[in-house]
C-alpha cells in the first residue's frame, strides 16, 4: 500500500491501522510493531510512530514503556463505560439539531443518512452500516458549535465503532433494531422532544453495550 499525502500521511497510517483493529484483523492485545507496519506500508517510521500516538488517542491501542504498543482490551467494564459516556455525548448533539433545525432542509443529510442505512440493512453491509450510523453525528456538530464536544467524540468514536461492528459482526438481525432506534430519534428531533431524545438515546446506547457484552462472551 502507498499513501500520497504527505501533509495527512499520519492519519491515513491511522486510519488502516484503526480499520484493521476495528474488523479484528488485529486481535485484542497484539503487539504493533513500528519497523513492520513501516515495511509493510513503505512509509517513514516517524509517520507510523506518529500514527500510533493518534490510536493511543482514539483509545484502540496502548503504549507501555518497553512493552511498545498493543491493541487495547475490550472488557464488559470498559464497554458499559464508553457506551454510557458516548450516550450524554449524543444526547446533547441530538438536543442542539431539535433546538437548532429551522427549514426540512436542515433535515435533509438525516434522511439521507437513514435512506443509506436501509440500503446498508438490506444489503448486509456491516461496515457501511457502521460508517453511516457515526455519520449521524457529524451531520449534528455545525449545530452543536461546539469543538470540545466534536473532538472528544471524534477521539472516542473509532472505539465506539469496533464495539459496535463487533455486536453487528455476531448479530447481523441487530441492524434493523438500531434502524429503528434511529427512526425514533428522527421523529423525536423533528418534534423537539428532549425527553424523548434522551429515551431513544439512553435505549441506543443500552442495548449496544448488552449486544457488545454479549458478543465478547462469544468471542
Amino acid at each position: 500500500m502507498t499513501f500520497k499525502a504527505p501533509d495527512s500521511l499520519a492519519e491515513q497510517i491511522a486510519h488502516h491501522l484503526a480499520e484493521r483493529i476495528i474488523r479484528g484483523d488485529l486481535k485484542p492485545g497484539e503487539r504493533i510493531q513500528e519497523q513492520k507496519v513501516t515495511l509493510a506500508l513503505n512509509v517513514s517510521r516517524g509517520s507510523v510512530r506518529e500514527a500510533l500516538l493518534i490510536l493511543e488517542r482514539r483509545h484502540l491501542i496502548a503504549i507501555l514503556p518497553r512493552r511498545g504498543a498493543h491493541v487495547t482490551e475490550l472488557t464488559a467494564h470498559k464497554v458499559q463505560s464508553l457506551c454510557t459516556l458516548m450516550g450524554e455525548m449524543y444526547i446533547l448533539l441530538g438536543n442542539a439539531v431539535a433546538e437548532g433545525w429551522q427549514t426540512q432542509a436542515d433535515m435533509a443529510p438525516f434522511l439521507q443518512i437513514q435512506q443509506r442505512l436501509q440500503l446498508s440493512l438490506e444489503r448486509e453491509d456491516i461496515r457501511a452500516f457502521v460508517e453511516e450510523s457515526f455519520s449521524v453525528m457529524r451531520a449534528a456538530y455545525p449545530f452543536a458549535n461546539n469543538p470540545y464536544l466534536q473532538e472528544t467524540v471524534e477521539n472516542l468514536q473509532p472505539a465506539m465503532n469496533r464495539a459496535y461492528y463487533l455486536a453487528l459482526d455476531q448479530r447481523k438481525a441487530s441492524m434493523s433494531e438500531f434502524l429503528a432506534l434511529f427512526e425514533q430519534l428522527l421523529a423525536a428531533v423533528l418534534a423537539r422532544d428532549l425527553v424523548q431524545i434522551r429515551l431513544v438515546l439512553t435505549a441506543y446506547c443500552q442495548r449496544s453495550s448488552s449486544l457488545v457484552i454479549a458478543a465478547l462472551a462469544d468471542a
